[in-house]
């Protein structure tokens, strides 16, 4: 059974609470931080929509560039990854990412898939604190909570109340907080003549080995400070020509 605390963030969604819902969510789970991210685009990247605190934001972008971790593993199962502690976590599971969290101050993570079957919405990812993991009630209040906000996104019938609306979340993002990553893997995909997911891959494994966010790598791309360079396998050189083009980069 969820807790009255939990009873209540799903009422206040209902009533179309107005601003971000993550505090609340946070303080009832007894959390350091709430990231809600919905899956987007051809490549069904995660969009962030709410984050609390700049930590959980953060936190996404990390796993975003990495392409790995809890949340990237829930939203591929379609199961909860529960991971309250990333120090007993192995090193080889999330090779990139454990040494990254362990810097940003992240002890651990819970992540719980929005959606149905093979049906994929986003994902809800939560922060551990440190000193206090979550029990097996903050375990239940969250998975309630996933489930409300995929059949809120999903437009099902089993969270309507009396015939009325569903909750009152926005809709998925229609301006992409990410534009640049999604312009730059389409410009990869078509200049090379990959798919949009193979696309992503290798701009990811750019920003990995460059070090670099991987926003930052894609507006590189997109304003053409990167070149596309097929003699190394689809990776890119510095270079202020733009990218390597029968225009030179002209167009």
């Amino acid at each position: 059974m969820i807790s009255y605390g939990m009873a209540e963030v799903l009422r206040r969604l209902r009533l179309d609470a107005p601003g971000d819902p993550t505090p609340a969510w946070a303080r009832v789970l007894g959390a350091e931080g709430v990231a809600l991210s919905l899956l987007v685009g051809a490549e069904r990247a995660p969009e962030p929509l709410w984050c609390h605190p700049e930590l959980s934001a953060r936190f996404e972008e990390l796993q975003f560039t990495l392409g790995e971790g809890p949340g990237p593993d829930a939203i591929r199962t379609g199961s909860p990854v529960l991971e309250p502690d990333l120090d007993r976590v192995r090193p080889e599971r999330w090779p990139a990412l454990l040494p990254s969290a362990a810097k940003l101050g992240v002890h651990g993570v819970c992540c719980f898939p929005l959606g149905i079957g093979a049906i994929r919405v986003g994902v809800l990812t939560v922060l551990c604190e440190g000193e206090r993991r979550m029990g097996a009630q903050q375990y239940t209040d969250a998975g309630a909570l996933a489930a409300a906000l995929t059949g809120a996104f999903l437009g099902g019938d089993l969270h309507r109340n009396g015939g009325g609306s569903a909750l009152g979340i926005p809709e998925p993002p229609s301006v992409l907080h990410r534009p640049a990553v999604h312009q730059a893997t389409g410009m990869i995909s078509v200049r090379l003549g990959v798919s949009m997911q193979e696309a992503l891959l290798r701009l990811r494994a750019h920003a990995y080995g460059s070090e670099r966010p991987l926003g930052e790598v894609a507006q590189d791309v997109v304003s053409r400070r990167l070149r596309l360079n097929d003699d190394f396998d689809g990776d890119f050189d510095d270079d202020g020509s733009g990218p390597s083009s029968p225009d030179g980069g002209k167009g």
